[in-house]
């Protein structure tokens, strides 16, 4: 096979030919890898003719362009393109524009006659479409028209420092939950919250599962992202149900059994959802039955808004409750959407389709309920939501975007010190190709709906925007595919300004140089994990060191809680596993006290029976951490402070050991205090005097 063409079709599909590894090696990108990485893209390249045929398709096609494939401007700002020739030229608007901005684009001329140049009339944020002809030929431009920045938190709630409180949604206990917690205990956290003066409420992502997929747990590995997780109705709140006696005898009959999942030391998934979901079933038939006319024009101004996209996913929920829920494991028919076969689907599954659209509506209004309540209560930003990397690659998400997706491949990580044989995590890859030439609408679908009820939105490993680890399922090594970071940096942002939206890019890990500064300068914050900022001898950063522009924590759901880090538990696990020896882990153990003391003397002192929170504990007596540490960040001047409730409630466990499933009870430990008990902690109360205090709080 011809190497030269291989590496020019490789290059054209963003395939980058080498990468360094943690030890500062190259690593060449194999001949087995560009080729697999190629097919993910849907090229078939068998033999030399084939790889001619697609180098003439899409590199030769592509320098024998006039004029460039995408461009990047500014909303409601004219733009001068280096190009014109002489060429007529005309723009089609973006089909999401609001009423609003499609009325004043009458104002404008959106069609001339180039000179030498094309000068553009100011846009409305939005993804457009321009064709231009010339001497007998047409091509068409993308136009990306992206608002400067994203919004801050001083655009959306007046403030420029604010904290919040972060929470695992599944974790929390109530009286009235089903043994899962669910978006009533959300909004009910969302008032205890703001009573002591946060302003925003943040969660682990509440992406879809799948309704009948009985083994799904992971937040991060969702089946589609743009559809809301079923597991948290609370099934006491459903609209159109209030008051009726036969929705209350549904739920009577099952309290007992309601009563000791509520008990459960570990979360059991699998027997909750037997029951929350055949719960949800009967009061499906009671809605259609009594609900009033209200309620039913609500679920369906819902159904209209959603439309075919909200169609195919009911289907695939209906599909999976026929042949599993892997789509990899249905007909070859199904596989590949035929047309026919899927109409037919349609109207055999019509009530089952029905139902699983009534789910998501019940959803949306619950968490929308959730978020009206979190913004109100303080006039806060409301939910900080968790935008998950990918979906699982037999999920939804990769069926219903399937002309978007890369074939073959999953999204992982290249080998490291902690995991030697890399990481493979099962997710779906989008193609960046495939996404620009769909003018991006599975991504942006993605974004809109994910920020549909949210005030904050953290994106999960951001650097993903810069490149991507794909690891094709034939056994070639894995190789990285370069994304158009600027085209998806506006995509964002643009999805970010329609809804209000403040941005936080997860940025851990070995970053490129000026990553975080061309992030920043969209108005997306970092994200400063206490734990991991040190100096280059590796001691902890002062608080007042850390990123200003940036949402800080001391832990997080992968990380050891602060008890969990001070105790070395995290050590203790990865010894239990096997993954270090003894010797290594008493090593780490005492490393880790260095740490501890270290943290110590940077963290500001607080008498918790004081009101003065600078006010000196007894010289050498072993504080507790929390107040310490989340005093010192509450007077640094990062924008955001995000404070885990597990750290509230001195939890020693972490909620999830990244690198296991089952070893670690990972995803399934509740939590140790009931919500209604919440409002007494006095570590809470001493928070909120400190976070107050600040300039933080009301």
């Amino acid at each position: 096979m011809n190497e030269a063409s291989l590496n020019a079709l490789s290059a054209r599909f963003g395939i980058e030919p080498s990468y360094y590894d943690l030890h500062g090696q190259a690593i060449e990108t194999s001949i087995e890898t560009k080729l697999a990485l190629l097919r993910a893209n849907g090229l078939h390249l068998d033999n030399d003719a084939m790889l001619n045929e697609a180098v003439d398709a899409y590199v030769t096609a592509e320098q024998d362009r006039w004029f460039p494939r995408e461009i990047i401007t500014s909303a409601d700002y004219d733009y001068h393109c280096n190009f014109g020739l002489g060429a007529a030229w005309r723009i089609i608007p973006d089909d999401d524009l609001s009423d609003e901005a499609r009325n004043a684009l009458h104002q404008v001329a959106l069609e001339g006659q180039a000179t030498d140049h094309i000068v553009l009339p100011p846009l409305p944020a939005g993804i457009h479409s321009m064709t231009i002809d010339v001497a007998g030929r047409t091509e068409y431009v993308t136009i990306i028209a992206s608002p400067i920045r994203a919004p801050s938190i001083k655009d959306l709630c007046g403030k420029e420092h604010i904290w919040g409180l972060n929470a695992a949604l599944y974790a929390l206990r109530s009286g009235r939950n089903s043994g899962l917690g669910d978006y009533e205990d959300l909004a009910n956290l969302s008032h205890i919250a703001a009573d002591k003066g946060a302003s925003f409420i943040g969660i682990n992502p509440v992406h879809s599962l799948g309704f009948s997929d009985e083994h799904a747990i992971s937040p991060y590995s969702p089946s589609h992202r743009s559809f809301i997780n079923s597991d948290h109705i609370a099934l006491d709140q459903i609209e159109g149900l209030s008051g009726l006696p036969a929705a209350q005898k549904v739920l009577a009959e099952i309290e007992p059994r309601l009563a000791e999942l509520r008990q459960s030391d570990v979360l059991d998934y699998f027997a909750h959802r037997d029951l929350h979901n055949a719960a949800l079933r009967d009061l499906y038939t009671l809605f259609v039955q009594y609900a009033g006319q209200g309620s039913k024009a609500r679920f369906s101004a819902f159904c209209q808004e959603r439309g075919a996209e909200l169609e195919r996913f009911a289907l695939f929920e209906a599909l999976s409750d026929e042949h599993g829920t892997d789509w990899h494991d249905w007909s070859d028919a199904l596989q590949r959407q035929d047309p026919i076969q899927l109409d037919h689907e349609m109207h055999r599954l019509a009530p089952q389709i029905e139902f699983y659209k009534w789910v998501q509506w019940v959803a949306d209004e619950q968490l929308a309920k959730a978020q009206h309540v979190a913004k109100q209560t303080n006039d806060g930003l409301g939910l900080y939501l968790d935008l998950a990397v990918g979906a699982r690659r037999g999920g939804a998400e990769a069926w219903c975007e399937a002309g978007s997706v890369a074939k073959d491949v999953s999204i992982g990580a290249p080998p490291d010190l902690l995991s030697p044989d890399g990481q493979n995590w099962g997710l779906t890859a989008f193609s960046p190709m495939r996404l620009a030439q769909d003018k991006y609408k599975a991504l942006r679908k993605t974004y809109r709906q994910s920020m549909r009820h949210a005030g904050l939105l953290r994106i999960d490993h951001v650097l993903g925007l810069n490149r991507s680890f794909w690891i094709p399922d034939n056994g070639a090594p894995g190789g990285y595919i370069r994304q158009p970071l600027d085209s998806l940096l506006a995509v964002l942002t643009i999805e970010a300004s329609r809804s209000n939206t403040a941005l936080i890019g997860e940025d851990l890990g070995l970053v490129p140089d000026g990553f975080r500064q061309k992030v920043s300068d969209k108005g997306i914050y970092g994200y400063s994990v206490w734990q991991y900022e040190r100096d280059n001898d590796g001691r902890f950063l002062k608080a007042d060191e850390l990123r200003p522009f940036s949402l800080a924590c001391f832990s997080t759901h992968d990380t050891p809680t602060l008890n969990g880090f001070a105790s070395g538990k995290d050590i203790d696990w990865w010894e239990k596993l096997g993954s270090i020896s003894p010797e290594n882990a008493e090593t780490q153990h005492a490393e880790r006290q260095k740490d501890v003391s270290h943290l110590e003397e940077i963290s500001t002192t607080v008498d918790s029976n004081s009101d003065n929170e600078n006010e000196l504990v007894s010289q050498g007596e072993k504080r507790d951490l929390f107040l310490p540490v989340h005093a010192a960040m509450a007077q640094s001047p990062v924008s955001m402070i995000s404070v885990q409730l597990d750290d509230i409630l001195g939890e020693v466990e972490a909620q999830n050991l990244p690198g296991t499933i089952h070893e670690h009870p990972n995803w399934r430990r509740p939590c140790s205090v009931k919500l209604e008990d919440l409002p007494q902690l006095n570590e809470f109360k001493r928070l909120g005097e400190i976070m107050n205090k600040n300039g933080r709080g009301e």
